[in-house]
C-alpha cells in the first residue's frame, strides 16, 4: 500500500466552461480513494486538490495531462505535499 499524499495541480488552457471540473471529479471518483476538489480560478485556470494514495493521485495527474480531458489543456503545474485532511468526498467548487 502506498503512502497518502496531497496533490495540488493548476491546469491552464481552455478549461473553464467546458465541464472540466465535473469530469475531473468523475475521474477522481472512478480512481477511488481520494478526497479533494476542483475549483475555477479567476485567471482562467482550474485548481485541483486531491489527497489519497500516491498511485491514485498520480493517476489523476496523468489524466489531467492526457488527451481525454474536456476543453484544451496547455499545461499542468503540480506540487506534492503531505495530506492536510478536512475534505469529504471530491467536490466541485
Amino acid at each position: 500500500m502506498s503512502e497518502d499524499v496531497r496533490l495540488v495541480a493548476w491546469v491552464r488552457g481552455q478549461v473553464q466552461g467546458v465541464g472540466f471540473r465535473w469530469f475531473t471529479r468523475a475521474r477522481a471518483l472512478e480512481l477511488g480513494g481520494m478526497s479533494g476538489f476542483a475549483l475555477n480560478l479567476g485567471d482562467g485556470r482550474v485548481q485541483v486538490v486531491a489527497e489519497g494514495p500516491r498511485e491514485r493521485c498520480e493517476g489523476l495527474l496523468e489524466w489531467l495531462r492526457g488527451d481525454d480531458t474536456p476543453g484544451r489543456v496547455d499545461g499542468v503545474t503540480e506540487i506534492w505535499d503531505t495530506p492536510r485532511g478536512g475534505y469529504e468526498g471530491f467536490a466541485i467548487r
